[in-house]
């Protein structure tokens, strides 16, 4: 029983070292947003006097607002596009029976080896052509698709028993009935789990609206950060400041969904 006791302590000390270590930037970062220039380089962890105005400062110095709110729509915006095209590619290799399924599968899957800087030049020559470069469409559609959130939505569709299906299909229901009330609802987990996925990696971005973007109105946040290096210095408690306030959206979404993307992640492991 001691023995039991002892390893549990031991487990929990070493998790809450791991965890303090963990949040040991996002603390530097808090402290540093409040500190005036010239205690940024400081040893020292606290502000000797802290400095809340560097957070509407941030908003004289950039466009702050417009790039916040550029980040969270096209964000959302491929988000729930990458959840609709994912679900439905999913169902059609999971619940459809068609020739050359399982090889089609492995091929799209394969896709996954290829790094993005590979497809990155093709991708913003095809944008060029589309006629949607410095665009919102342009930020949006290519980021759309996923492999990864095709394989991960199908593999909860195949722990749907087929008698579902058959059992709608007696009662008339279409393909597309079938989809969206049968499949789509018992996926549900693996949808909130990808649509945390998708967020939080498109509203980090940085390289594709790098080279896509010229106009300043549609900046995301990740560009707009790179203006406060400037030919003066680094402004870094404005940057850490603007950092603060850039991760509350996703913060927020992963706190609130944290459950279900658990529960989504291991429930997504079930049957291969």
């Amino acid at each position: 029983m001691k023995d039991s006791i002892g390893k549990r302590f031991a487990i929990y000390a070493l998790l809450t070292a791991l965890s303090l270590l963990t949040l040991a930037p996002f603390v530097w970062m808090v402290a540093t947003s409040l500190k005036p220039l010239g205690e940024v380089e400081s040893s020292q962890l606290l502000p000797k006097l802290a400095q809340p105005d560097n957070y509407p400062q941030v908003f004289k110095q950039i466009n702050f607002a417009r790039y916040y709110a550029n980040s969270i729509f096209v964000a959302a915006w491929v988000t729930f596009l990458t959840c609709l095209t994912s679900s439905m590619a999913a169902y059609a290799f999971a619940r459809r029976i068609w020739p050359g399924r399982d090889l089609v599968f492995k091929l799209y899957l394969a896709t996954l080896m290829i790094p993005g800087v590979v497809t990155m030049i093709p991708n913003f020559a095809l944008m060029v052509k589309l006629g949607l470069l410095d665009s919102y469409a342009g930020l949006i559609i290519p980021a759309s698709f996923s492999a990864f959130g095709t394989f991960l939505l199908r593999q909860f569709m195949l722990t749907i028993p087929m008698a579902l299906d058959e059992a709608a299909m007696i009662d008339g229901a279409t393909p597309w009935q079938i989809f969206w009330n049968v499949a789509m609802p018992a996926a549900r987990g693996g949808l909130i789990a990808l649509a945390v996925f998708t967020f939080m990696g498109n509203y980090g971005s940085f390289f594709w609206p790098l080279i896509l973007i010229k106009s300043e109105g549609l900046r995301t946040l990740p560009i707009g950060l790179m203006y406060f290096d400037t030919m003066y210095g680094r402004a870094t408690h404005l940057l850490m400041a603007a950092s603060v306030m850039s991760i509350i959206p996703p913060a927020l979404l992963f706190i609130l969904l944290q459950k279900h993307l658990v529960r989504g992640i291991q429930l997504g492991a079930v049957k291969g």
